[in-house]
């Protein structure tokens, strides 16, 4: 079985890419990370396909945030397929109400403390409170969690102090803004390599271009895989 500390975000156009770049990563990789991208282009159909007829746990990354009736039946809705985790924004009312929408279910529930793509400059554009950015992840982190969060997503910079909250014990940690040594950042601008983020305290890292981009992506995988083993 692959080590599943590793997901691999299928940031691609459609149906047929996403089951292309699985079908060449075979047995190297268990865990995939579908997001709102991928939504019109048969995301759900896609994450159905890979966890019922191959075995593989699924991240469903579709963010959501809106009013807590909302949530809570979009999130009821998604439980019905069995999947692994789903991510909503980390207000306390929305967490509580994904939380209520996922039941019994084996659902985690992840709530986004600040996007990795964004810096203080974004929050103040965004007229987010004024303050270190590191304060107000490790804030809305613990909000999150009281409010029933099962995990939080946070750039693996952060993890380190999202782990030493007392709220934290026993929760996930998923840090997406991974690149190995001497990948291009893209649009990430809060990143560490792999081994890092988990020496951190990241339980899972999210990887996605620096693998679907590279000539030969399970090497790239494996790669990785190599790195998280001997970290």
């Amino acid at each position: 079985m692959s080590d599943d500390r590793l997901i691999v975000a299928l940031d691609l156009p459609n149906v047929i890419a996403g089951l292309e770049l699985a079908k060449t990563l075979g047995d190297a990789v268990s865990f995939y990370k579908i997001g709102l991208g991928m939504l019109t282009g048969g995301g759900l159909a896609l994450a159905n396909e890979l966890k019922q007829e191959h075995g593989k746990r699924i991240f469903l990354d579709m963010k959501f945030f809106d009013i807590g009736a909302t949530v809570e039946a979009a999130v009821r809705g998604i439980a019905q397929f069995d999947l692994d985790f789903l991510t909503v924004h980390g207000d306390p009312h929305v967490v509580r109400a994904a939380r209520e929408g996922a039941g019994g279910s084996d659902l985690k529930i992840l709530a986004v403390t600040v996007l990795t793509s964004l810096d203080r400059a974004d929050l103040d554009a965004s007229c987010i409170k004024a303050g270190n950015m590191t304060d107000l992840v490790q804030e809305r982190a613990a909000h999150a969690f009281d409010a029933g969060a099962d995990g939080v997503i946070a750039s693996p910079q952060e993890a380190a102090l999202i782990r030493a909250l007392p709220q934290a014990a026993g929760k996930l940690i998923v840090t997406p803004g991974v690149r190995p040594a001497g990948a291009t950042l893209g649009d990430q601008k809060r990143v560490t390599t792999p081994a890092q983020a988990i020496a951190n305290g990241a339980d899972h890292i999210v990887v996605g271009r620096p693998i679907w981009q590279a000539t030969d992506p399970r090497a790239a995988a494996q790669a990785i895989l190599d790195e998280l083993a001997s970290a």
